[in-house]
């Protein structure tokens, strides 16, 4: 891993931080210091410093520093003795290379200077970079794919979350495997490659979308075209892609935050296409969205993992069927099926531009039949981590 830094082979550090982490649990007693440097070296190789200064220590002042100091660390700790170990082994074949993307985040802060005085948003901004990989779809089009570590989080909204619902409970702590994520919403460009390609189980309209544009997400979709296009996707790329399970979908909108929104406490239509003429917990905001209809993905600032247009925009499917609730829900990650209705309804997520902020928090879940389609209902597409890394 030293020498990794010292070359800056940020894919390979990526890949070594990700070894580290899968391997955390028999680590823990073994050699507890390397899982924090794992984590510092992973947050170094995607651009994210003020992560990396807080696993190893330090203050942000140090930041460009960041670099020499791990390398230092790195190699001056040393190795307990070696301990046998039985164990199989299972060879994954290395099928893309990951590739940097440049993002950047938003941040909201709410200022209030008196009891009466109206609040005031600020916005803050950071660039960030983060790893992926692009899928070719024809010579003018691809897709572009972001890896996502694995991790824990609550998934669910805490009760004293303003304008939450019921069925966002309870709050439960769920463990996602690594995978990779559309880094936008499914366009209608990309939609019009993969609907030319061979019939799976059903035809797929070529130009469903109500608001036209070449960058703009695809709408009118049903969950059963939705997965039309991932059969057709994944037969075309050799790779495995599905629709995100609920619980990974709401992992990687959060990216480790735990606010109403993934930028904040409230939002506005500085950093998201909704419905702005309704306020978040009463917050109004003075700037007025002068469109109408989707818009080009990517036209906002990303979250903390890179990923653009989860609050708003469109709504997107997910995998699970609908429960009123999560009790009993998994605590894996894996899609929540058997709903126990003949005609199961599915999940969608993340609001659209036709909704008020309630519906596009992080936490905001609600149904559609299998069937359904409505010009504010689109997708993304994710890949298992273990096909691509």
């Amino acid at each position: 891993m030293a020498e990794a830094m010292k070359q800056d082979n940020r894919i390979r550090l990526v890949r070594l931080a990700a070894i580290t982490e899968t391997l955390a649990e028999a680590l823990a007693g073994y050699q507890p210091l390397l899982l924090s440097m794992a984590e510092a070296v992973a947050a170094y190789a995607r651009g994210d410093n003020q992560t990396g200064v807080d696993r190893v220590g330090l203050s942000l002042a140090d930041a460009p520093a960041l670099k020499e100091v791990l390398i230092e660390e790195l190699e001056r700790e040393p190795f307990p003795p070696l301990q046998e170990f039985e164990f199989e082994t299972a060879q994954i074949e290395e099928t893309e290379t990951l590739q940097p993307f440049d993002y950047v985040t938003a941040n909201v802060k709410i200022q209030r200077e008196g009891k009466r005085s109206q609040p005031q948003v600020v916005i803050a901004k950071e660039q960030r970079q983060t790893w992926g990989y692009t899928e070719p779809l024809s010579e003018q089009v691809a897709l572009e794919m972001v890896e996502i570590h694995g991790g824990s989080y609550l998934m669910g909204s805490p009760e004293n979350e303003p304008e939450r619902y019921d069925d966002e409970s309870p709050q439960h702590e769920v463990t996602v495997e690594a995978f990779f994520m559309g880094r936008y919403p499914v366009t209608q460009a990309q939609w019009r490659v993969v609907a030319a390609l061979p019939q799976i189980e059903r035809s797929l309209d070529p130009d469903p979308s109500e608001f036209k544009g070449n960058d703009h997400p695809v709408e009118q979709v049903s969950w059963l075209e939705a997965k039309e296009f991932c059969a057709r996707l994944s037969q075309l790329s050799q790779k495995q892609y599905r629709l995100p399970t609920e619980a990974e979908w709401e992992y990687a909108c959060r990216a480790g935050t735990t606010t109403p929104f993934y930028f904040g406490e409230t939002i506005t239509p500085d950093l998201a296409n909704y419905v702005w003429q309704e306020s978040y917990n009463k917050i109004k905001v003075a700037k007025k969205k002068d469109f109408e209809g989707t818009t080009s993905v990517g036209s906002f600032s990303a979250n903390g993992f890179g990923l653009y247009d989860l609050h708003g925009n469109v709504w997107e499917w997910c995998e699970d069927h609908w429960h009123s609730n999560y009790k009993g829900a998994p605590t894996d990650g894996t899609a929540w099926l058997g709903s126990g209705e003949k005609e199961p309804r599915y999940v969608v997520r993340g609001g659209s531009c036709l909704n008020n902020p309630r519906y596009c928090r992080s936490a905001t879940r609600i149904n559609y039949d299998a069937g359904s389609r409505s010009f504010n209902l689109g997708f993304r597409v994710v890949c298992s981590a273990s096909r691509t890394s």
